[in-house]
């Protein structure tokens, strides 16, 4: 590898980001394209896609929007369908789609519960077997990442997500244990574990910022003393998917300012 191009460069690649219609999902999307990759993007609210997808397109790439929800099979099996006739069998699959319901431990309802597993640990598995199907019959191997989070490692003191937190975890090791059984088809599995990111799942409109009693609560526990920033998460997930990061699977890697180095 004699330049950043072979270490880093995607071109030509086949990838997939679901959760791409807000916060890190585009930013995943936008950093994939960055690096040359050819982009699908999955989530439920097909405009916001649209509007990704043309804003790709417009900077030279390949570029799908595709909307199904990730809790029905048949809706996965018909999105990589469409991926495939529109861009190609996905080479690269980023597990971004996930929902928090918040809620105490002591009542936190079974619909929220049935629901955040469902979306954020079932479904990642279920898109995962199906891509992976694709990639092992055409014999070229291929990527997985899925987005984890810090709270599968620590319990979180400032929002109540028993739910999201045992999802998460299920994330971690579904990630060592595919990346074991996928590893034979040359298939590397990596999670990345982000901290506090400004999204719309942590931001309170009334402030257009994370609400200043939770976000003090995030400056305190991490080390580097603030909220991550647009593109400090993209280089992770390209990493893991490039040339570079080759010789990477069954790895979770937190993006969290320190969090987890308490």
């Amino acid at each position: 590898m004699n330049s950043l191009q072979d270490l880093f460069g995607l071109k030509g690649k086949i990838a997939l980001v679901t959760g791409a219609s807000s916060g890190l999902g585009v930013e995943i999307a936008r950093g994939l394209a960055l690096a040359g990759a050819d982009v699908a993007l999955l989530a439920r609210r097909k405009e916001r896609l649209d509007t990704l997808a043309a804003e790709l397109r417009g900077q030279g790439g390949r570029s799908l929007a595709v909307q199904a929800d990730l809790t029905d099979d048949a809706q996965i099996e018909r999105a990589l369908g469409e991926v495939e006739a529109g861009l190609g069998g996905v080479e690269i699959l980023v597990n971004n789609a996930g929902i928090a319901p918040l809620g105490k431990a002591e009542t936190h309802a079974r619909k929220d519960w049935d629901s955040v597993l469902s979306v954020n640990l079932t479904a990642v598995f279920r898109l995962s077997q199906a891509v992976a199907r694709g990639m092992i019959a055409r014999g070229r191997g291929g990527r997985i990442v899925s987005i984890s989070s810090i709270s599968a490692q620590n319990g979180i003191p400032i929002f109540p997500t028993v739910g999201y937190a045992a999802a998460k975890a299920g994330v971690d090791g579904m990630t060592r244990q595919l990346a074991i059984e996928w590893a034979s088809h040359n298939i590397t599995v990596n999670a990345v574990a982000p901290g506090w990111f400004p999204t719309e799942m942590t931001l309170d409109p009334r402030y257009n910022d994370v609400h200043p009693k939770y976000k003090q609560q995030m400056l305190d526990r991490t080390p580097l003393g603030r909220l991550g920033q647009p593109g400090e998460l993209m280089g992770a997930v390209i990493f893991l998917v490039s040339p570079a990061g080759g010789f990477v699977t069954g790895a979770v890697i937190p993006v969290d300012g320190g969090w987890l180095a308490w």
